[in-house]
């Protein structure tokens, strides 16, 4: 067995010496390549991926969890900070289970569970009230946790106290909320709106006026700022109204004439100006039923009509003196009255439209709009490839957009001069495409593909050599083959061979064929003897 290993030794100590230096860089380097994928391959396969448990739970529940899980023999991890642990990801929604039917977490947290498990006769009112409210308290914080951006809340609530009398009850419930809000979370004045009502349905007697909200950053979340608050109420809403605008109406250009032209070869620009004054207004308006002839409607008519024809009256009666009783009412008659009278008197009542408008103007308006296009003709150093007729088609269709977009109540009908002013089209050609439109081709990056590179010419390099060490062993062993064959051939003297001279053959052939081996195998000789 030594001699084997020996020989084993000695034939690749004179195999490396006989490779060049090249050679010998490309096995070592062949070799450290596989080495390393093997290591690669071997570590993302047998990597387990741990993923967390429980997250946001108190270092001691941690601490009850991990030694569950330690007893069961499952692998697990405690993450940076003690509030998290972490197992293999494909057992997470069986360990999930089994901790949950083993009650964890255990928070400590009283809900509406507690009662079925707890309750019995000898509970108090007080105790009752007690349970009640933190169980409650619990339930509205569990409610919140639910939200999308909140993390953790704590809710204390204030019920009322109900006295023997009912002047003596206090019907007024508060509640103090405080959220552990994700980090970089803003909530929109729908979403706080909505945390106040959802709470004061929570709660029996609670009023909205009476719950008081802040984060953990002592940041108050205020209904009456955010019921009050109108779009555009501030610059930041403005800007962001007037960037959407903007965006909506560049998109639209884009897709049309990006279909018509080709999305590379179009680049729109559009601006606008928009007036945010907000204006609420009541009028009252008196208008007549029939317009063209302004009239009413008749709802009531008098009409008096006296005719008297008269000749000479007869004379008679006593005139009367002067009475300051009388109020002169009482006359002498003449003596020559004669004539007609007539009297026509109507009178009619005309009821009209009386209109109450409330009217509430919308928070922003377009005033005026300015859309630049870039156009690419199909030859782009040649203005003249651009097809007839395909500028003015895109006027027109830029025209259209302006002339409903813009509020007319301001400017009125626009005309085709101020329509031109507000459109730019430009035919040249792009020095720079638009970087945007490159960005969604994700690219290989290079020295994926010089690794790769490496990797599959070492493989065959090594191939290479494996093979060619195999042909060159073959090669040896039919050497050997035919020298044996050739030292059983009988002599042509016909002498009569014996074991002994046919390895004094052998030995011969071997001294002068290979002296190193023979020198070797004396040396061995001698060294057992």
């Amino acid at each position: 067995m030594n001699e084997r290993m020996k020989k084993i030794i000695n034939d690749i100590t004179a195999f490396w010496r006989s490779r060049t230096k090249m050679q010998k860089g490309t096995i070592l380097g062949s070799a450290v390549a596989v080495i390393l994928l093997a290591a690669i391959i071997t570590f993302f396969s047998t990597r387990t991926d741990l993923v967390p448990l429980y997250s946001d739970v108190a270092p001691a529940e941690i601490g009850r969890i991990k030694e569950t899980l330690d007893a069961q023999g499952v692998i697990n991890e405690v993450a940076p900070g003690g509030t998290s642990i972490l197992v293999p990801a494909e057992q997470m929604d069986s360990l999930l289970v089994q901790l949950s039917a083993q009650g964890f977490p255990q928070s400590g947290m009283i809900d509406y569970s507690f009662f079925s498990q707890n309750a019995g006769f000898g509970m108090t009112d007080n105790e009752f009230g007690v349970l009640k409210l933190a169980s409650m308290q619990t339930e509205v914080a569990n409610l919140l946790k639910s939200i999308d951006g909140v993390k953790d809340a704590s809710v204390r609530i204030t019920l009322p106290e109900e006295g023997i009398f009912l002047s003596q009850s206090n019907s007024a419930a508060s509640a103090a909320i405080v959220l552990n809000t994700a980090p970089g979370y803003q909530f929109t004045e729908t979403q706080i709106t909505s945390i106040y009502k959802l709470v004061s349905k929570s709660i029996p007697n609670l009023s909205t006026d009476d719950i008081s909200i802040r984060n953990q950053f002592l940041e108050y979340f205020d209904l009456d700022q955010a019921s009050t608050n109108t779009a555009g109420a501030n610059v930041g809403d403005q800007m962001a109204i007037k960037k959407t605008i903007e965006r909506d109406l560049q998109r639209q250009v884009q897709m049309m004439l990006g279909t018509l032209m080709g999305q590379d070869k179009v680049v729109v620009s559009v601006t606008t100006d928009i007036d945010f004054k907000q204006e609420n207004r009541e009028e009252n308006l008196v208008e007549p039923v029939d317009v063209e002839n302004m009239t009413g409607i008749q709802i009531s008519a008098q009409r008096i009509s006296e005719t008297f024809t008269g000749n000479n009256p007869l004379e008679g009666g006593t005139p009367q003196g002067e009475d300051p009783t009388d109020n002169f009412t009482n006359y002498q008659e003449g003596s020559t009255a004669n004539g007609d009278y007539e009297r026509i008197e109507e009178t009619i009542n005309n009821d009209v439209n009386r209109i109450r408008k409330e009217i509430v103007e919308s928070p922003y308006k377009i005033r005026d709009i300015g859309i630049q296009v870039m156009v690419e003709p199909p030859t782009p150093d040649d203005a003249a490839t651009m097809p007839d007729g395909v500028q003015a088609d895109i006027e027109q269709i830029l025209s259209t957009i302006i002339r409903t977009s813009i509020d007319k109540g301001e400017v009125g009908e626009l005309t085709e001069a101020q329509l031109q002013e507000k459109i730019v089209v430009s035919v040249q050609p792009f020095n720079g495409k638009d970087a945007t439109l490159a960005e969604g081709n994700p690219v290989i990056p290079w020295w994926v593909y010089v690794i790769g590179g490496i990797l599959l010419a070492a493989i065959i390099l090594l191939v290479v050599f494996i093979m060619r060490s195999r042909r060159k062993e073959a090669e040896e062993l039919e050497i050997l083959e035919e020298q044996s064959e050739e030292l059983a051939i009988d002599d042509i003297n016909e002498e009569k061979e014996t074991e002994a001279t046919l390895r004094r053959k052998q030995l011969e052939k071997m001294a002068k064929d290979k002296p190193d081996d023979f020198a070797k195998l004396l040396r061995t000789w001698i060294a057992e003897d």
